[in-house]
């Protein structure tokens, strides 16, 4: 099951939910992953970074945290994420909101399946799945 949860924030998921859990479903399928309890959870920039330092010992805003509850190839987690992260990305990088929402959900998405980002090398197989997905997706209905 895939849910929205918006915490401490006016954003609202609510009319694209059905479309993202189509997006999610298929990206699970297509990493030959199945699809357990996935909670996307809509936050502020304070609210993550107080996560970003009681659990992981980070002092910095990200857009991104995925807590990972995978059991073996039945993908579960929790993914927070800024709203006002990637608000400010979508402008640096000139692309959509939306676009930019994708892509940082499709990540979380993707730490679920096992992908990493801490080198180079990984970064570059994240970036590149999330392009992949972002085109691929974009086209589901």
């Amino acid at each position: 099951m895939i849910n929205f949860y918006d915490e401490n924030t006016l954003f609202s998921y609510a009319g694209k939910r059905k479309f993202a859990k189509k997006q999610i479903k298929t990206l699970l399928e297509m990493e030959s992953k199945e699809t357990g309890d996935l909670c996307f959870i809509f936050c502020t920039d304070d609210f993550l970074l107080d996560i970003n330092k009681k659990y992981l010992e980070h002092d910095y805003y990200t857009d991104v945290i995925t807590f990972d509850y995978t059991v073996d190839n039945t993908v579960s987690g929790d993914i927070f994420i800024s709203v006002e992260r990637v608000e400010e990305n979508a402008r640096e990088f000139g692309v959509s909101f939306n676009h930019e929402l994708c892509r940082v959900m499709y990540h979380g998405v993707l730490h679920l399946c096992g992908y990493k980002d801490e080198s180079e090398d990984e970064e570059r197989t994240m970036r590149e799945k999330e392009d992949f997905y972002l085109k691929t997706l974009s086209t589901i209905q």
